[in-house]
């Protein structure tokens, strides 16, 4: 069975030249944001991927096609159906939805999957999932963690979804034996806020574009297939600071506890009710960290690619 992977004209054409490329999620523009801020962001991060001379590589999979860049009106499609009509996809999911001709957007782990099959060594995301809080009874731990493991990719997040219970996702990535790299900072970012706290074990603190990329290439060179996972704090002045984030994320869980919400229902119960309680200022956050994160994935990008051209 051939694969049906779908190449849009740009990035095939960056492909061919070797340009840099970054790989982007969908499931930001599906699941993660309303309409019609989710298209709308949607294009300002591949914007700024150009801006910084790479080429912008956004993941779906439409009518059965895995897309590695996505015209308008898949962005339009994806945004406007959001998650009543599209699938969320991961590694458990992907190859069903492929196979049954369907429609769905890319998580963490299935860009990840997508972008090494295309040959793209960069991804740009928001926060990476991670171990849930409880998880010692609900054994709830996200597969992008797995995927980390598995995958030779680098990942440029602010860090983990500061809903979940970070020193444990630490500990199960050093588990894994994933690199960690923050960047400007030694403590790992917690996505709305610059600091957690939490540091890295075995990880590079105050790391650069160069170095992340001499890493990822050193490592690629030793025959090591896992991924590599970058911090890169929201900017200083989008930040909600710990001590204003932790209080509305402690009161959202609770309702979402009070309401029953369990299993697939409750992390976008949890990111609703933040965004109701800070009145919006969670999502303008989101929105800059993503365009911050984009910026500097392309800038590795490069880097990659420089080295790639000079041997």
């Amino acid at each position: 069975m051939s694969l049906p992977l779908d190449f849009s004209p740009e990035v095939a054409e960056a492909r061919a030249s070797g340009a840099p490329l970054v790989a982007l999620e969908s499931t930001i523009i599906s699941h993660g944001m309303p309409y019609p801020r989710n298209i709308e962001t949607a294009r300002a991060v591949e914007q700024i991927v150009r801006d910084a001379g790479a080429t912008p590589a956004t993941i779906a999979v439409i009518d059965g096609h895995l897309k590695i860049g996505l015209s308008d009106a898949d962005l339009e499609r994806l945004g406007a159906k959001g998650s009543r009509e599209v699938m969320k996809l991961s590694r458990r999911n992907l190859a069903g939805c492929m196979a049954s001709g369907s429609t769905g957007a890319t998580t963490v782990a299935a860009t990840m999957i997508a972008a090494h099959l295309a040959g793209i060594e960069v991804f740009a995301t928001g926060g990476i999932g991670g171990v849930h809080r409880g998880a010692e009874t609900s054994f709830d731990i996200s597969a992008d963690l797995q995927e980390l493991a598995r995958t030779p990719v680098i990942v440029v997040s602010a860090g983990a979804k500061a809903i979940l219970d970070v020193p444990k996702t630490m500990e199960v990535l050093e588990t894994l034996g994933v690199p960690v790299s923050t960047v400007g900072q030694t403590p790992f970012p917690a996505f709305w806020s610059r600091w957690h706290g939490q540091k890295i074990e075995g990880g590079v603190g105050h790391a650069t574009a160069e170095g992340i990329a001499q890493d990822f290439a050193m490592s690629r060179a030793l025959g090591q297939t896992t991924g590599h996972l970058v911090g890169n704090p929201i900017p200083e002045a989008d930040e909600i600071p710990l001590d204003v984030i932790n209080p509305v994320i402690d009161r959202a869980i609770a309702d979402a506890e009070r309401n029953g919400m369990s299993g697939a229902l409750n992390t976008p119960y949890v990111l609703q009710r933040i965004f109701e309680l800070t009145e919006g200022r969670s999502l303008e956050a989101n929105i800059a960290l993503v365009l911050n994160n984009a910026r500097l994935a392309s800038e590795i990008a490069d880097y990659l690619a420089k080295q790639d051209r000079n041997g």
